[in-house]
């Protein structure tokens, strides 16, 4: 198993990543700092007096204004393949009252930083209702289906990826290195040291020389301890294979 261009979109612009924003009118891309809710729609948050806020302030009557939301995927570590780049359009419009005060609590889900607490005041919350979802990866132009994005969800181990992957680099590279071994089989070379360098809730994806191979786990994990859980008998000196 593995993600599919839905799950993939939504980790990318789940809130962990550096995004960019388009807005119409305003000429070139500016710096957003953003989160999506549990349904995909972007929740913005930036200055009251800043460009971002200055650029949505709407000028044609209506309380929304179209925008583009760039997100392209960071790889953890050197030599980790790139999960792609996201395109997400829709129309922003400015949160005021309970619904800022609710929008607050699920930014602060996925990021709880300290400037939510002046909501209202010196900062200003936007919520981007999703029109379309543009998913590029190796060339490949996906359009996704609104609904079918809205109802995937984010991988649940992105936001602690390089952590693990670290934590294999450091402590348990022989281990690694025989388990993909054994999966591999015949398509394993000698003298090759897999290791891992990126993680999902499907499985492992390890780099052995120039090549990259997936290693599927028997089901989806659901967080860090389900994982520990799988890879103990991986990785625990102890145990046998």
């Amino acid at each position: 198993m593995h993600p599919s261009p839905a799950e993939l979109a939504r980790t990318i612009v789940a809130g962990h990543l550096p995004g960019t924003a388009h807005v119409s009118g305003h000429p070139g891309a500016l710096p957003v700092r953003h989160v999506t809710d549990a349904r995909g729609n972007v929740l913005l948050l930036s200055p009251r007096d800043g460009g971002l806020a200055a650029a949505l302030r709407p000028s044609d009557g209506n309380d929304d204004t179209a925008m583009v939301l760039d997100v392209k995927d960071v790889p953890p570590i050197a030599g980790a393949p790139s999960l792609g780049r996201v395109w997400v359009v829709g129309w922003a419009r400015a949160l005021a009252g309970a619904e800022a005060r609710a929008a607050a609590l699920d930014y602060a889900d996925i990021d709880a930083t300290g400037d939510l607490l002046d909501v209202g005041d010196t900062q200003v919350l936007h919520r981007m209702d999703v029109a379309e979802i543009r998913y590029e990866r190796h060339g490949t132009l996906h359009e996704l289906d609104p609904d079918q994005y809205a109802d995937a969800t984010p991988d649940p181990l992105r936001a602690i990826e390089f952590d693990l992957l670290a934590d294999l680099a450091d402590h348990h590279v022989a281990q690694v290195a025989a388990y993909a071994n054994r999966c591999l089989g015949p398509a394993a070379r000698p003298g090759d040291q897999p290791r891992v360098v990126r993680l999902d809730r499907y499985g492992l994806v390890v780099r052995a020389g120039e090549r990259l191979a997936r290693l599927p786990f028997p089901a989806p994990v659901a967080d860090r301890h389900e994982l520990a859980h799988l890879l103990h008998p991986v990785l625990c000196r102890h145990c046998t294979a």
